[in-house]
């Protein structure tokens, strides 16, 4: 009588005995390749890129575009399983015509894209896993006049959108605004933003020490995932947040919750201990994207527990 070793044995070679027999039957017009350590290589970049396409893609409108993508793969997989060459032929006479149109729909996406492919921390984010930078963004002056001036707007909810830009400059929303060149002061940030004030409506731009730009223009975030119950100054937050490394503090003007945005991502209800280490961390120019994602994730973590928390 045959031991359990020798059935499992006898098992697996059945099974192999099936696939091969499903392979030769339905997959004979596929060549398989000799793989080789240059393969196995080639497999993990691609697989790489291809994970970090699926995350931006899963944040845009294109994601829906990808799950019909694949619903349609899956069709013309069936159909050379089975070849089906009239429905094949008509594949290949229309999908230069359907990849111009992607192209041309989701432009935006895809400008987006590349302009994030195009900052200097995309690259260093491949390399860099313990370096930083020896000058600061600002002063440890300026990081105190934030966070005071940010939160005695929220105890009167008054509404206030504060981009602090790094490495990423913003030339071109600094332009959308009135140019000042102002250094950073509570007083000064408090009367920008106080009702019925020439440059109340809009964003301003903090660079180093100094209040560049107000009543500036930012781009709106089209993520879907983001929640109904927020207004034009959350996603203006959030869009600048997708096309540059900049830090942006947003005051509620119904609530009087402050908000933190980076990285296309928002974190509500942030306490001043905590806004107050974002920005003495950013401002010792440890920034680079190695130590960024890691961030990300404790700003998560610390999110989901404020969430918990009811704060």
């Amino acid at each position: 009588m045959a031991s359990e070793s020798e059935r499992n044995e006898i098992m697996i070679k059945e099974l192999f005995a099936i696939i091969n027999s499903f392979a030769s039957k339905y997959l004979f017009w596929i060549e398989m390749p000799q793989i080789t350590k240059t393969d196995i290589v080639e497999i993990i970049i691609i697989s790489f890129l291809l994970y970090n396409v699926l995350v931006w893609i899963k944040k845009t409108r294109a994601w829906n575009l990808l799950k019909g993508i694949i619903v349609v793969a899956i069709f013309i997989l069936v159909c050379a399983m089975f070849q089906m060459n009239t429905i094949l032929w008509i594949v290949g006479k229309t999908i230069n015509v359907a990849v111009i149109a992607i192209a041309v729909v989701f432009q935006p996406e895809l400008r987006r894209a590349l302009e994030q492919l195009g900052q200097r921390n995309f690259i260093m984010s491949l390399f860099s896993f313990d370096s930083q930078k020896d000058q600061e963004r600002f002063s440890e002056r300026v990081a105190n006049e934030l966070v005071k001036a940010t939160y005695e707007m929220a105890k009167v909810k008054t509404g206030a959108l504060i981009v602090i830009e790094q490495d990423v400059v913003l030339g071109e929303y600094e332009r959308t605004g009135i140019a000042l060149d102002s250094l950073v002061s509570s007083q000064l940030l408090i009367n920008i933003f106080e009702h019925n004030t020439p440059l109340h409506d809009g964003a301003i731009i903090v660079r180093g020490d100094r209040v560049v730009s107000a009543t500036c223009y930012l781009p709106l975030s089209d993520n879907m995932e983001l929640s109904k119950e927020l207004g034009t100054r959350h996603r203006a937050a959030v869009g600048i947040s997708e096309v540059c490394d900049a830090l942006t503090i947003v005051v509620s003007e119904e609530t009087g919750n402050v908000s933190i945005a980076i990285g296309g991502e928002l974190y509500r209800n942030v306490d001043a201990e905590y806004l107050k280490g974002k920005l003495n961390f950013i401002r010792k120019g440890a920034m680079d994207v190695g130590r960024f994602r890691i961030w990300k994730r404790r700003m998560k973590y610390v999110s989901k527990n404020d969430e918990a928390s009811g704060k």
